[in-house]
């Protein structure tokens, strides 16, 4: 399991909506640019977000995005279900569980109860985890080291 880049960029582009005031629109280009992420990337991004109910696409003058929730309403669980699809440790923790060695140990494998309970903790984490906590605890860039 590994947080794809999609992932990734979709919390940033979350986060930087964020920070943004009250009813102001941000366009892609503005993301883009500030947080050094792919612009056509991040735009088919955004669109996952868009029909998912995480913002909201204005069209027209003065357009962009803008979070349709506040930050404390959103996961980092959400994020990443919504543009990474199932978040799953191992293939038997998921929808359809499949086991690595065969169909038969499904029921029986030691390792898949493991793996559940770490998919259980990994998923907790996740869950509490909002935009507006990492607001709260964001840390500043490292100092460069001469």
């Amino acid at each position: 399991m590994q947080v794809t880049r999609a992932g990734e960029y979709a919390v940033i582009g979350l986060l930087y909506l964020a920070r943004q005031p009250a009813g102001r629109t941000v366009m892609i280009d503005e993301i883009s640019d500030a947080e050094r992420v792919p612009k056509s990337f991040l735009a088919k991004i955004f669109q996952s977000l868009a029909r998912s109910g995480f913002v909201h696409s204005h069209r027209g003058a003065g357009g962009g995005f803008s979070l349709a929730k506040p930050p404390a309403e959103i996961n980092l669980l959400q994020i990443f279900q919504c543009v990474e699809g199932e978040f799953a440790l191992q293939k038997c923790v998921t929808v359809e569980p499949e086991c690595v060695v065969s169909h038969e140990r499904l029921t029986s494998c030691s390792l898949c109860a493991v793996f559940s309970e770490a998919q259980s903790r990994v998923n907790e984490v996740f869950a509490r985890t909002t935009l507006e906590a990492l607001l709260r605890t964001r840390q500043p860039a490292p100092l460069a080291v001469s």
